[in-house]
């Protein structure tokens, strides 16, 4: 299994050979909002020197998470828009050389990215959006992990009040327990979890946190703008009614998006017609719910039509060819019979 010859990758490396990086997220200069998110941020690399301490914590942790990816014996997978088992470990080739993530693990982390004194200078204009730890060899083979770093998470001392921050000031302690009081930290501070979202060794990612994953490289935020482009092709069929009330739920309910997406990958609703919608009425009732139909089309009369014209669109009912039983399920991956 891989995730068993990347933990002996990194348990036959020294510690010293671990080096930890800040990525940032900026918006590109005079950006259209209506701009695909790939086309919309620029991601930047940043080295940061840390003690022998964290150096270790850091080593420590990593070898600690693939171990239990390794005893789970998790099951490994192509990444899917939609998925219904959350304790999958997910693979994702990063070969789309148009997303803007691609630039940092093919051409930043490799380039000695540039040493930071203070989290501060970078923070007034950009965004941290994760943190990075490497591990290398005599060979000069690396492997990397990836966290996603909560805007609650960092904090730094902001002395002056006219600079332009997004950044709370706030009172940050810590119960010492040998003099049992309550001390103030100074300084900048940025919590280092004990956990990793995804490993990257040779072009590919292996995703343990999949959201998460989706929200470093910015897949999230694209599949809301593609999210859009469904209903604008779905409208395009003039085969359902109601469209305007899922437009309205894609601001509003984000675990939307990935459902609309999944249907690009389906293509179900490039050939819907009324003989393919009287089906998807009679499957409806067959397991006890009401397809609602006008003058012959699918019919969105409020946001709780919205989950079951999803499903028939997605072909979420499915059969068993060996068992019979019937599922439900958003997820899939289409065969082809053999002759």
């Amino acid at each position: 299994m891989i995730i068993e010859e990347l933990l002996l990758k990194i348990e036959n490396l020294s510690q010293d050979n671990t080096i930890l990086y800040f990525i940032t997220r900026v918006l590109k200069p005079d950006v259209k909002s209506s701009s695909k998110v790939m086309d919309k941020y620029v991601f930047k690399v940043y080295q940061i020197d840390v003690n022998d301490e964290i150096r270790e914590h850091l080593y420590t942790l990593t070898k600690d998470q693939l171990n239990s990816l390794v005893k789970k014996k998790t099951e490994l997978h192509e990444y899917d828009v939609i998925t219904d088992d959350s304790a999958q470990l997910f693979t994702y080739q990063m070969n789309n050389k148009a997303m803007s993530f691609y630039d940092v693990v093919n051409n930043q982390l490799s380039a000695n990215p540039p040493k930071i004194k203070s989290l501060e200078e970078i923070l007034v204009n950009e965004e941290l959006w994760a943190y990075c730890v490497g591990f290398y060899n005599e060979e000069d083979e690396w492997v990397y992990t990836f966290r996603k770093i909560l805007a609650a998470k960092v904090a730094i001392d902001e002395k002056d009040n006219n600079k332009k921050s997004k950044l709370q000031k706030t009172i940050r302690t810590i119960f010492n327990s040998k003099s049992q009081k309550l001390e103030l930290i100074e300084g900048e501070t940025v919590n280092l979890d004990k956990q990793i979202d995804c490993i990257y060794f040779q072009d590919t990612f292996y995703i343990a946190k999949k959201t998460q994953f989706e929200q470093i490289i910015g897949l999230e935020e694209e599949y809301k703008i593609q999210a859009m482009e469904v209903v604008t092709e779905l409208t395009s069929t003039k085969m359902i009614e109601g469209l305007e009330i899922i437009s309205k739920q894609i601001d509003q309910n984000p675990s939307i998006h990935k459902k609309l997406v999944r249907l690009t990958k389906i293509g179900n609703y490039r050939d819907l017609d009324a003989k393919t919608i009287k089906k998807m009425q009679k499957i409806c009732k067959k397991y006890g719910e009401i397809l609602k139909l006008k003058d012959g089309k699918l019919f969105i009369e409020n946001e709780d039509d919205i989950t079951l014209t999803l499903k028939v669109l997605a072909d979420y009912y499915k059969l068993g060819e060996v068992s019979g039983k019937a599922y439900g399920t958003y997820a899939g991956k289409q065969l082809e019979a053999m002759n």
